[in-house]
């Protein structure tokens, strides 16, 4: 914006516009989206490994409360024995 024919200076922190950095700036957006992709994509293959070991968990925790059950079961059985 002018204000008597003088530019008005950019924002604090703000780094003036230079020609030229519209073509570096395209080339760093569109390398960033591609690492914001690879992240994404990087995330999802984590969580689809999370899905999977929880799964495992959870039948490893029904298997040894089967397993518990068994041996309790067992030692019933030998306690009525003696």
């Amino acid at each position: 914006m002018s204000f008597n024919g003088l530019e008005e200076p950019p924002a604090w922190g703000e780094p003036e516009p230079k020609p030229g950095d519209i073509v570096k700036d395209a080339i760093r957006k569109e390398q960033v989206l591609k690492e914001i992709a690879a992240a994404q994509e990087d995330l999802r293959a984590l969580v689809a490994r999370v899905q999977t070991v929880q799964g495992d968990v959870d039948k490893l925790t029904s298997d040894n409360g089967t397993l518990q059950m068994y041996i309790d079961n067992l030692t019933m059985q030998m306690a009525k024995r003696k």
